[in-house]
This record gives structure tokens, C-alpha cells and sequence, in this order.
């Protein structure tokens, strides 16, 4: 696994396995005492930290990047860490901090042609505007992350890209989201495609929460339980982390 090219850690759906993974990667990368191999397994912890819902463990490795990173002129991984701490501001509540945070770290990397985390960025970025109502703008972003990885071939984060679509299609006030109800339906289904493809697993327990909860919104939840529930059992580690209890809480709405 190569985290410096965006990998994600996690997804196949060993978060248990992952914690460990990045934990004995840091600890080597301190043993060698070599500042880029340290960014980036410090990179990689704060990816799998943020996937796990582990913030105090994201913070730690965030402010671990940003010290090493500017001691050593490491600019990129600064302005990579600073936005990791962006998302941790949105995760927190503090979407307008957040948000401020992401776009101005995001202008700084592709100034310096530093792009390797820029869609996971972007994701969060999008989440954040859509927590704060801005809509439009988050819908632009999404569509203008999703045509980049088709140009550049990170497809990795196409199955999230598409699920956040949806998300974003569905959230819409009524007026702007009459008949994009097809539309977010598409998006969820290419997402479980893409993630099924991938062998990601992860991904796929987040996009089928959200077809689940779609279905039972429809009165369907019969049909969201026997999509969920398959994807849900494959997880047999990780129990505590944040999607695998969303999907555990929302089965037993599901009834």
C-alpha cells in the first residue's frame, strides 16, 4: 500500500487492522528518523483516524505533520495537514472555520502542483458547504472532483464522490431538488458498483446506509434492510467505529 498516492487505508474494511497498520508504520518511519517517510506515515495515520471517527487520535497526528512539515520545509504536507485540520473543524461543528480552512489550504496545493490528496480534501470541502446550506457550491465542487478523477484516474474516491452526489441531490431544499430524486438514485447505485468493483467495503457500508435510509424514507424498509444488512455482516472487526455503528443503528430502525 502506498499511502502518498492517496490510497485509502481502510477500505477494504479491516478499520481494527488499519489503526494497527498506520500505528506500526509511524513507529517505523520515527526509528528511521527521516522527515518526508514520517509525513507521510503520518499521513496515512490521520487518513485512517478520520475514516474511524477517531478525532483526538486525527488531531494528534495532524499537529505531529504540521510541526515536522515546517521544521523541515515540507510545504505541501503543511498545507495537506492544515486541511485534515479543516475537516476536524466541520466534524466538530465549525463548518465556516472549517470551510475557510479547506479552500485556502486546497488554492496553496494546486499552486504548488501537489494534488496527491486534493479529492479527499475536496470531499470534506463539499461536506462542509453542504452543512452550512450552500448547496450550489457544493454541487460544483463535487461535479468539477468527479470529472478530474475520470481525467486522472484516482477512481479510489469515485465511489464516495458519487455517494456525497446523491447526498447533496437529496439534501436540496424541495424546490431545487424536484425531480432529481432519479438522479441521486443513479448516484447511489453507481457508488455500490464502483465500491463492489474496488472490493472496497468500506465505501460500500456508506453508500448503502444512505440507499437504505432512502428506501425506508420511501416506506421501503424491508428493501433497505435486506441491502444493508449483507453489507453490514461482513465487517467482523472495527465494531466501534463510526460507520459500522451508523449502519448497526440504523438496522435496528429498520426493524
Amino acid at each position: 500500500m502506498n499511502l502518498d498516492r492517496g490510497s485509502v487505508p481502510d477500505d477494504k474494511g479491516y478499520p481494527s487492522q488499519a489503526m494497527a497498520r498506520a500505528s506500526q508504520t509511524i513507529h517505523e518511519a520515527e526509528e528511521m528518523d527521516h522527515s518526508l517517510t514520517l509525513c507521510i506515515a503520518l499521513l496515512g495515520g490521520i487518513a485512517v483516524s478520520l475514516w474511524s471517527g477517531d478525532l483526538p487520535r486525527a488531531e494528534a497526528h495532524i499537529e505531529r505533520l504540521i510541526s515536522r512539515a515546517e521544521s523541515h520545509a515540507l510545504s505541501p504536507y503543511v498545507f495537506v495537514g492544515q486541511g485534515f485540520g479543516g475537516e476536524v473543524a466541520i466534524r466538530r461543528g465549525d463548518a465556516e472555520g472549517g470551510i475557510e480552512i479547506l479552500q485556502r489550504c486546497l488554492e496553496k496545493l494546486h499552486a504548488a502542483t501537489y494534488e496527491v490528496f486534493t479529492t479527499a480534501l475536496e470531499i470534506s470541502l463539499a461536506q462542509g458547504l453542504m452543512a452550512t446550506g450552500r448547496f450550489d457550491e457544493a454541487f460544483k465542487g463535487i461535479d468539477k472532483a468527479i470529472g478530474r478523477v475520470e481525467t486522472n484516474g484516482d477512481f479510489c474516491y469515485m465511489p464516495e464522490l458519487l455517494r456525497l452526489r446523491a447526498s447533496l441531490l437529496l439534501s436540496m431544499p424541495r424546490s431545487k431538488a424536484l425531480d432529481k430524486a432519479d438522479d441521486a438514485e443513479n448516484c447511489l447505485a453507481q457508488s455500490l458498483e464502483w465500491s463492489r468493483r474496488q472490493g472496497a467495503r468500506a465505501w460500500e457500508l456508506r453508500t448503502a446506509i444512505d440507499r437504505a435510509a432512502s428506501l425506508a424514507g420511501q416506506g421501503r424498509s424491508a428493501e433497505g434492510r435486506a441491502l444493508l444488512q449483507p453489507v453490514f455482516e461482513q465487517f467482523t472487526e472495527g465494531l466501534d467505529t463510526a460507520d459500522v455503528k451508523a449502519a448497526e443503528y440504523l438496522l435496528a430502525k429498520l426493524g
